[in-house]
């Protein structure tokens, strides 16, 4: 997984230092100017973990544990999908409704809940029949302690540093469909509110006689870190940002399910930036992720706050701190999660470049995109 811990001062700070010197401070609302954007209503862990102590207390019956072993045999299962018999947990889809709700995400969004094996190494163990622990994976960064349940619902505690040899389930959110679901509401609300979709207003552009300049990522690597055995796959998603053709504050959010791991490279060759719906040869980017408890309404609705109120001077002006600003600083202590940012991207960069934090790089390159 990459690095989630970093916090906004340490990033603010880099990023202002890194641009003092050559690029004019964004003119964006200071915070006590700003209206006050929502919060999330609730928090998803304390839903997650009392079922998974439901989940638990249900293994006491063997065809309740039977057939939750068979459905994680090879990997996360949908929890809602899973054939328990009569004794299985109640609850499930009221559960499911309410971490939804705590996400920002429409009651027609279907499952976002699955339950998986914590770690490969513990197959063994449940094969030759060990009970299984359920526990509720955290949306803490750095849990000094992981508590699970047993099926008498007594509580077991386990070393995040390491892997139990008891098979432990864990109840999570899918991120990756949390994810879509939550990039397309923020999309529809972007839109909604007269803050444009540069992307596609770049590729709408495209004709027989005209092509565009996009910004292509060959390769991208987050910085290595000690994650608890307990966590799973990274969700990650880039925010990128600049200045439409009306000199309206513009951004885009790209996702990019292939980066699930910190210290390891990836070649995606994917398009980040789509030059053609700017007014200026400049965009910047700001990368999240999603690890369980993002409030998608509360996070665009905060993003929509700040980007409204931008004035457009007639010089380019850097938007990471705008957007930086507007999430609270709550937030980054556990979801949404500052991942990196990058400034001042244009249609000439091109190789190794360094995230403002210093918590990963991307390696790009300029891109034609021809015409249809």
């Amino acid at each position: 997984m990459p690095p989630r811990t970093l916090r906004r001062a340490v990033s603010v700070g880099l990023a202002t230092a890194l641009l003092t010197a050559t690029v004019a401070s964004p003119a964006h609302a200071r915070p006590e100017d700003r209206p006050v954007t929502a919060a999330a209503t609730a928090a998803v862990f304390p839903i997650a973990d009392d079922l998974a102590r439901q989940l638990a207390v249900s293994l006491a019956d063997p065809a309740t544990r039977r057939a939750l072993v068979a459905a994680t045999a090879t990997g996360p299962a949908d929890l809602l999908g899973v054939r328990f018999p009569a004794a299985g947990p109640a609850g499930l889809r009221d559960a499911n409704q309410r971490i939804l709700a705590a996400k920002g995400l429409p009651a027609a969004t279907g499952s976002v809940l699955r339950v998986r094996l914590a770690h490969p190494d513990m197959r063994a163990a449940l094969a030759r029949g060990v009970a299984p622990v359920v526990a509720a994976t955290p949306t803490d960064d750095a849990p000094t302690t992981v508590t699970g349940y047993d099926r008498t619902g007594a509580t077991v505690r386990f070393d995040p540093a390491r892997v139990p040899t008891r098979p432990v389930l864990l109840v999570e959110v899918d991120t990756r469909r949390a994810l879509t679901a939550g990039l397309t509401l923020m999309r529809s609300e972007l839109a909604r509110r007269g803050i444009t979709d540069s992307a596609t207003a770049a590729r709408n552009a495209v004709t027989a006689t005209a092509g565009y300049w996009a910004t292509k990522i060959n390769a991208v690597r987050l910085n290595d870190d000690m994650e608890p055995w307990i966590k799973g796959d990274a969700e990650i998603y880039s925010l990128v940002a600049g200045f439409g053709p009306d000199g309206k504050a513009t951004v885009d959010l790209v996702q990019m399910p292939y980066l699930n791991n910190d210290g390891t490279s990836y070649y995606p060759n994917q398009l980040l930036v789509h030059f053609n719906g700017y007014k200026y040869n400049l965009a910047d980017v700001v990368m999240m992720e999603d690890d369980g408890d993002t409030n998608y309404q509360a996070l665009v609705q905060a993003i929509v706050g700040a980007l409204l109120v931008i004035v457009d001077g007639g010089v380019y002006q850097p938007l990471v701190s705008a957007i930086l600003d507007a999430i609270p600083s709550s937030w980054y202590t556990d979801d949404p999660d500052y991942v990196d940012s990058w400034y001042t991207l244009s249609t000439a960069s091109s190789g190794r470049l360094n995230g403002a934090a210093g918590n990963g790089w991307l390696d790009v390159s300029p891109y034609f995109v021809q015409p249809l």
